[in-house]
């Protein structure tokens, strides 16, 4: 086999809980390449033990409850394909840019202490994405491929 070209490399990614739910409940198109791309093992999901707790609460509420039940996909279901697609990381520095909800400081937290592009649809994260790329993260709404 040929040695992976640099371009080829796995680079790491921490979705929030948003983009999360599009990829393992709403089937959204937006998420499309991503999925691809985790699939394909070009991308390495990484997560901390507080972020599935965070997508079992979210699971629970209603909107997202009676989405589960409308495509018959169990709250159980969208856990452990979670717990498949995502890879948990050790404990992480809190970083120096602090996002104005608290309940997402982690996944800038994460995606700073492992230089990994932080996918998020969150406006408190999204306003963070200077002061992340001043830090070497990149911050987007959505996976894009240049293929």
């Amino acid at each position: 086999a040929e040695p992976m070209a640099a371009a080829d490399a796995v680079r790491a990614v921490v979705l929030d809980t948003n983009v999360a739910l599009d990829l393992l409940v709403f089937d959204d198109p937006s998420v499309q390449a991503l999925r691809a791309a985790l699939a394909g093992g070009h991308l390495r999901w990484l997560v901390l033990p507080g972020m599935r707790d965070e997508l079992a609460r979210v699971l629970t509420y209603p909107r997202v409850a009676a989405q589960l039940t409308a495509r018959g996909k169990p709250a159980h279901e969208v856990l452990a394909a979670f717990d498949a697609s995502s890879h948990c990381s050790a404990p992480v520095p809190a970083a120096p840019v602090r996002c104005t909800d608290q309940d997402d400081q982690p996944f800038l937290d994460l995606a700073l202490a492992h230089g990994a592009l932080l996918l998020s649809k969150d406006q408190a994260v999204l306003a963070t994405h200077r002061r992340m790329a001043a830090l070497g993260v990149e911050l987007a709404q959505r996976f894009v491929t240049n293929a």
